[in-house]
């Protein structure tokens, strides 16, 4: 029986941005590699491992596969991002983001959970429901250690990757930063002096 193409759609979604969601938290679980933290990162990600090879049969039945094309893409953007991107980030910055990831994965499972109640698959709806549910402390967890990392802003500020590239990176984001700040100075004071 074919899914509906909301589970259809939300399914691929699910295999794409679960698996770059995996490949994001095992590169920032090594950046992390100093305790509590890292060890979170790795059970988040461990999880969703264990969610998609889990889901696999379950979606397989209504001929729907999310193997080489949706996971594929996925570990590919999660490389992306983390190769690139991340090498702008301070500590602080991608730990709030990795939460984001670990909140899209989970809101995602608890909307597949009510289309499967409404018009789907019941096997599909509570396999859902009951990762939704796991996962939601794993991501109160990260949250946890994102807010806590608060409490030595020195290491919250420090560039994510001490690589060259990483480091420069960082001064580059850091400069337009810079930049960004010093342009709203000037027109936040032009806006003042033109309103006295």
């Amino acid at each position: 029986m074919p899914l509906h193409p909301a589970e259809n759609r939300g399914y691929r979604e699910l295999y794409l941005t679960g698996r770059q969601t995996v490949k994001r938290l095992s590169r920032l679980a090594v950046a992390f590699d100093d305790g509590q933290t890292g060890e979170l990162l790795i059970k988040a990600g461990d999880s969703i491992s264990r969610l998609l090879d889990e889901l696999g049969p379950l979606t397989a039945r209504h001929d729907l596969h999310g193997g080489v094309a949706a996971q594929g893409s996925g570990a590919n953007l999660g490389m992306v991002r983390g190769a690139i991107f991340d090498r702008f980030l301070e500590r602080n910055q991608a730990l709030r983001l990795a939460v984001d990831d670990l909140e899209h994965v989970t809101t995602l499972l608890g909307y597949l959970a009510r289309v499967g109640e409404v018009d789907g698959d019941p096997k599909l709806s509570e396999f859902c429901g009951s990762w939704e549910r796991r996962l939601r402390r794993q991501v109160s967890a990260v949250r946890r250690a994102a807010i806590e990392l608060g409490g030595d802003p020195n290491r919250a500020v420090e560039p994510l990757d001490h690589t060259t590239a990483g480091r420069a990176a960082h001064r580059v984001a850091w400069t337009l930063g810079s930049v960004g700040e010093w342009t709203d100075r000037q027109v936040g004071r032009r806006r003042r002096s033109t309103s006295d």
